[in-house]
C-alpha cells in the first residue's frame, strides 16, 4: 500500500509540474467601441472617423471603421473605394461580415454602409440573430469606430447606446451648435442608464479660444439643464489641408501627416487612450446594449 501511495504522489507531482510549465491562457481582449455622431451633416463627422482610425492604426491597433449611415454611406467615397458588398448584404444573409470587410492601403479595414436600408429596428428575429452573430466576428479588432448618419434617427441612438464612447462633432456655427445640443438632449432623454463616455470635439476652429468658448458653453448647458456630463475631448483647426485631401479622396493624415488638423486628431486619440476603457465595456456588452438586452 505504501508503494502504491508513493506512486500516486509521484504521478501527482508530475501532473502539477506539467501544469506549471504550460503557458497561462491569454487575457480576454476588450474591443473599444467608439461611435462618432453629429446633430447635422457637413460638420466633418466621417472625416473624423477615418482619420481617427488612422491615428489608432499608427499606434499599432487593429482598427475597423463601420459605416453605419444606412441611408447615404460615404466612408468608402472618402477613401476612393467602391466595395462590391456592404451591410445590406449581411443583413439579408447574402454575405458574411468577413466577406464584406475590406482592407485598405492605410492599415485599417472598413465595413461599407447599407445604402438604401432604413432601420435595423425592422429586422426580423432571424435577421437580428444573424446580425448579432456576424457582428461577433469583428471582436478580434482593438478599435471599432462607428460612423453614424447625422441627426437622431433610431439607428443613430442604437449605435450611441451600444458604444463605450460617443463622440459628438460640432463646428462653431450657431446652427451646428444648436443641432449638437439637440442630439445631446435626445441622448439624455431617450437612452436609459446612459453610462458611456459622452465626448465633444469642435471642428473647423480658427483659434484655441474659439473652440474652448463653444465647448464650455455646451458643457455648461448640458450640465445645467440635462444633468449630463460632457467631456471636452479637443478641437480640430480649420485647415486647408483637409479640403485638399477630401478633393483627392484620401485621408488628410496621409496626404499631410504634419498639418494642423492631423496633429489635432493625434492629440484627440491620445486623450481617448488616457481615458481607458470602462470595466463593463467591450464587444460583448456592446452587442447586449445594441439589442436592448440586459448586460
Amino acid at each position: 500500500m505504501e508503494d502504491q501511495a508513493e506512486r500516486l504522489r509521484e504521478m501527482m507531482r508530475k501532473k502539477n509540474s506539467v501544469k506549471e510549465s504550460l503557458p497561462s491562457p491569454p487575457e480576454t481582449k476588450k474591443t473599444r467601441i467608439i461611435t462618432i455622431t453629429s446633430g447635422k451633416g457637413g460638420v466633418g463627422k466621417t472625416n473624423m472617423s477615418v482619420n481617427m482610425a488612422l491615428a489608432y492604426a499608427r499606434m499599432g491597433k487593429k482598427v475597423i471603421v463601420m459605416d453605419a449611415d444606412l441611408g447615404l454611406a460615404n466612408v468608402n467615397v472618402m477613401l476612393n473605394m467602391i466595395p462590391k458588398f456592404n451591410l445590406y448584404h449581411v443583413i439579408r444573409k447574402q454575405k458574411t461580415m468577413r466577406e464584406i470587410l475590406v482592407e485598405t492601403e492605410y492599415g485599417i479595414s472598413i465595413v461599407a454602409g447599407a445604402s438604401g436600408f432604413s432601420k435595423i429596428a425592422n429586422l426580423t428575429e432571424d435577421e437580428r440573430q444573424n446580425f448579432i452573430d456576424e457582428l461577433n466576428t469583428l471582436s478580434n479588432a482593438d478599435i471599432i469606430i462607428i460612423d453614424t448618419s447625422a441627426g437622431v434617427s433610431s439607428n443613430v441612438l442604437d449605435f450611441i447606446a451600444a458604444a463605450d464612447d460617443a463622440v459628438i462633432i460640432t463646428t462653431p456655427e450657431p446652427t451646428a451648435i444648436t443641432d449638437a445640443y439637440g442630439i445631446i438632449k435626445i441622448i439624455a432623454t431617450e437612452i436609459d442608464n446612459l453610462n458611456m463616455g459622452l465626448k465633444l470635439v469642435v471642428n473647423r476652429v480658427r483659434t484655441v479660444t474659439e473652440a474652448k468658448k463653444v465647448a464650455d458653453r455646451m458643457i455648461r448647458i448640458a450640465g445645467q439643464f440635462l444633468n449630463l456630463k460632457v467631456e471636452y475631448l479637443g478641437f480640430i483647426y480649420d485647415d486647408q489641408a483637409v479640403a485638399n485631401a477630401v478633393q483627392r479622396q484620401r485621408p488628410f493624415m496621409v496626404v499631410d501627416p504634419r498639418c494642423k488638423a492631423s496633429v489635432c486628431v493625434q492629440h484627440i486619440v491620445g486623450r481617448m487612450e488616457k481615458g481607458g476603457l470602462r470595466e463593463d465595456g467591450g464587444f460583448g456588452t456592446m452587442i447586449k446594449r445594441f439589442f436592448k438586452q440586459k448586460p
